[in-house]
């Protein structure tokens, strides 16, 4: 028996041809990878891709905005709850005062119309503390809806402060001057473009 012969299977296979177990030279291998030469990048493998980071705005597609309140409007906030606040026991007091000086007076006409002017005074100061209120809750969570409308209590925040300079009266300066400076803090709290960015940043 020959080792050589070509027809026997336990043989030396011929020149040239790979024997059992081997590797023909120059074709890919089967199994386990092997390791890429160097200077070649290494081949991505099968399978799914990686997911990519996700981001608190919705993804890298998605505009991001700011993750905390301005500060100008936090302090614009803290304003509008104290002169809610204010304006809550203004109304108070304005309702108890007028329904005191309405029962004092004698005629019944007199009477029922600075009942009626007082309630007025009272529901208006009511209302306007409520929307103080409202809007400065709504800062947090609201959208152009809200600036917009504190764009516009500021701004009649600020033509009343005009209205008690133009009486005339040395009472109503330092209340103008007051009403002035607070109105002034919420506008520009309002119109700068951080509050843009905070009412417009996406929510998800």
């Amino acid at each position: 028996m020959s080792f050589g012969d070509p027809n026997n299977p336990y043989g030396q296979p011929p020149q040239g041809q790979p024997g059992y177990g081997q590797q023909p030279q120059g074709q890919p291998g089967y199994g386990y990878p092997q390791q890429a030469p160097q200077g070649v990048p290494p081949q991505q493998g099968y399978g799914y891709p990686a997911a990519p980071p996700v981001s608190p705005y919705g993804g890298p597609g998605y505009p991001q905005g700011p993750a905390k309140m301005p500060g100008l409007m936090t302090a614009a906030r803290v304003i509008m709850y104290i002169v809610s606040g204010l304006q809550i026991i203004i109304a108070i007091i304005a309702g108890l005062g007028i329904a005191a000086a309405s029962s004092a007076t004698s005629s019944s006409e007199a009477s029922g119309l600075l009942a009626g002017f007082g309630f007025a005074i009272v529901v208006f100061l009511l209302v306007i503390a409520g929307l103080g209120i409202f809007l400065a809750v709504k800062f947090s969570t609201g959208g152009t809806a809200i600036r917009v409308l504190t764009i516009i209590y500021a701004s009649l925040m600020l033509i009343g402060s005009l209205g008690n300079f133009a009486s005339g009266e040395a009472t109503g300066v330092p209340g103008g001057i007051v009403s002035l400076a607070i109105g002034g803090v919420i506008l520009a709290s309002m119109v700068g473009p951080q509050a843009s960015a905070w009412f417009n940043r996406p929510r998800f």
